[in-house]
């Protein structure tokens, strides 16, 4: 297996994303973040959920579903904790995809429009579906998918970490075997934004054909970003790559 990460603040003055790439005892875990709020309340956010993930992961027990939905909730109760002291209710909030790798299986979770994107084989098996308002016009019927990234809408988001809930917002997936010739790819909006799932799967081919290594899906992937997000505002964006 190989795993790469990259964060850049792209055209902005403060780099609000965050990612992790933990390992413990065979076990792995790689979270990407990205910070809602001004003042640099953002940055504060992604990075406690990040800081979370770390302490958690260090401490978690062989069940990937209990360490995820701790992880999450531990990170909800940090930053709200964290805003009450900043007196920043409005402006540490931040949206997440996790994923663990753990005794030969998968599971993975998100809150927000930071996605993760599982290929088995070279082909797209699965993303995570973003808690937005583009996403619901898609599930609805109204647009279609690959509208999402040009929609006036697209920065609405419905669910993230840092507003107070009354149940659970993030949500996990099932938990899946691992084999060879899988990847995942995590990343934040400010990447998926410059990059669609056809350009993903053609550099994931290409490197599977050569060196097989994450670090030059993840370098030619974010090749692909800075051409189409050049000339324009381009947000902050992260991604974590992993080729099993």
């Amino acid at each position: 297996m190989t795993f790469h990460m990259i964060t850049n603040p792209g055209q902005r003055d403060i780099n609000e994303d965050s990612a992790v790439c933990l390992e413990q005892d065979g076990g792995f875990c790689f979270v990407a973040a990205d910070g809602l709020g001004g003042h640099g309340g953002g940055e504060i956010a992604s990075q406690t959920l990040t800081e979370v993930f770390r302490r958690e992961f260090a401490a978690a027990a062989d069940d990937t579903e209990a360490f995820l939905h701790q992880a999450f909730l531990t990170a909800q109760d940090a930053i709200l904790a964290e805003q009450k002291a900043r007196s920043a209710p409005h402006e540490m909030k931040t949206t997440a995809a996790a994923l663990v790798l753990l005794n030969g299986k998968a599971r993975w979770g998100h809150v927000g429009d930071t996605r993760l994107y599982f290929f088995q084989k070279g082909k797209l098996k699965a993303r995570t579906l973003d808690h937005s308002v583009p996403q619901m016009l898609v599930l609805s019927g109204d647009i279609k998918e690959k509208q999402i990234r040009r929609h006036p809408d697209r920065n609405r988001l419905l669910r993230v970490i840092g507003v107070a809930w009354d149940s659970p917002r993030y949500e996990l997936s099932e938990e899946y075997p691992l084999s060879a010739c899988q990847a995942f790819l995590l990343c934040t909006d400010g990447f998926w934004d410059f990059i669609d799932e056809k350009a993903m799967t053609r550099a994931l081919k290409g490197v599977l054909k050569q060196s097989g290594a994450a670090e030059d899906w993840l370098a030619a992937m974010t090749r692909e970003v800075e051409q189409n997000g050049a000339g324009s505002d381009m947000d902050n964006y992260t991604a974590v790559a992993v080729i099993m």
